[in-house]
């Protein structure tokens, strides 16, 4: 087993550990590391003698060389450096000014399938280099169709995420009930389904081909669909919910300020929710990235009758990607 997931399973069992850890993954700093610095540090960590199924919260120099490798710059099953704008610290830099920019009383309606495009576009590619990287495919080149399907998937999701507001205001439904609908409650849902669409797309031979699953050795005990659908299922859902609950939850908001009368000019509330949508996003990265364990864990007895002939563990391990 990577050294990145003997950290997670013994440093995230709890919601809350997982939080504390992911908040110091994602720091922006960590940009800023070489990749020789990476590569030693990485080296380091391999051939150092401390075992990482033992807590090692007091040992704060080895802590700090795991913050780089652990999801910040390499991928753990194919033990690669993750291009720097697609590493787990540059997520929050780069979809807070795209999330920022789909707001619906921000921007015009001409370019937003455009701002639709470029946001599921790189949340899609950031799932693509961050997945679990075990599924293998003999018949075609996984790699060709991942990128195909999730331009298929990126396509989809723009229009549908722009074409109820493009609509509106090409054939003059300006109602007081189609604004409510298009620009205040759409506008969540479509983006978290869309989201949660976009990364099972993309993630889809996971599930087709199936993905390894480890005993708590570290040892590869098989391949398995079910497990591979599960770590997508879980992501799916974490993706969902950060991008619903980062355009829900500035929309109530904005319903009490509206109603108190703290702010009356068109621009200055459309401001005031782009200001929300930020603040919600920042916080709700690292609680999506927490909900779910990184190094999952799924019972022997749910798998694969072929797996099931191939080991005594009664529970299993495998990387259920970002």
């Amino acid at each position: 087993m990577d050294a990145n997931l003997q950290f997670w399973r013994a440093e995230g069992q709890s919601f809350f550990q997982r939080f504390r850890l992911w908040l110091d993954v994602l720091d922006p700093l960590l940009l800023l590391k070489s990749s020789d610095e990476i590569k030693r540090r990485r080296l380091l960590i391999q051939t150092n003698e401390k075992t990482l199924s033992e807590p090692i919260q007091n040992n704060q120099v080895f802590r700090s060389v795991v913050k780089v490798l652990t999801e910040s710059s390499v991928h753990p099953d194919r033990n690669e450096i993750i291009p720097v704008l697609f590493r787990p610290p540059s997520f929050m830099p780069i979809s807070l000014p795209l999330s920022s920019a789909l707001n619906p009383g921000f921007i015009f309606t001409y370019n937003l399938l455009f701002l639709q495009f470029v946001f599921h576009t790189y949340t899609t590619a950031f799932t693509l280099f961050n997945g679990n990287g075990t599924s293998k495919a003999k018949d075609y080149s996984l790699e060709e169709k991942q990128i195909l399907y999730g331009l298929g998937a990126i396509s989809y999701a723009a229009c549908v995420g722009a074409l109820p507001l493009i609509f509106m205001n090409r054939y003059t439904l300006k109602s007081a009930l189609t604004e409510l609908i298009v620009k205040k409650l759409l506008p969540a849902p479509l983006l978290g389904s869309t989201s949660a669409f976009t990364t099972v797309m993309v993630r889809s031979p996971e599930f087709e081909n199936g993905i390894e699953v480890m005993d708590r050795n570290g040892k590869v005990v098989g391949v398995s669909r079910i497990a591979g659908e599960k770590a997508v299922r879980e992501t799916a859902l974490s993706r969902g919910i950060l991008f619903g609950t980062t355009f829900f939850l500035p929309e109530v908001f904005m319903y009490f300020v509206q109603r108190a009368k703290l702010v009356t000019n068109p621009r200055g509330l459309a401001f005031v929710k782009m200001l929300g949508i930020a603040s919600v996003l920042t916080g709700m990265i690292p609680v999506s990235l927490s909900m779910f364990p990184q190094c999952g864990e799924i019972k022997r007895a749910d798998l694969e009758p072929e797996i099931l002939s191939s080991t005594e563990e009664t529970e299993l391990f495998y990387n259920r990607g970002i």
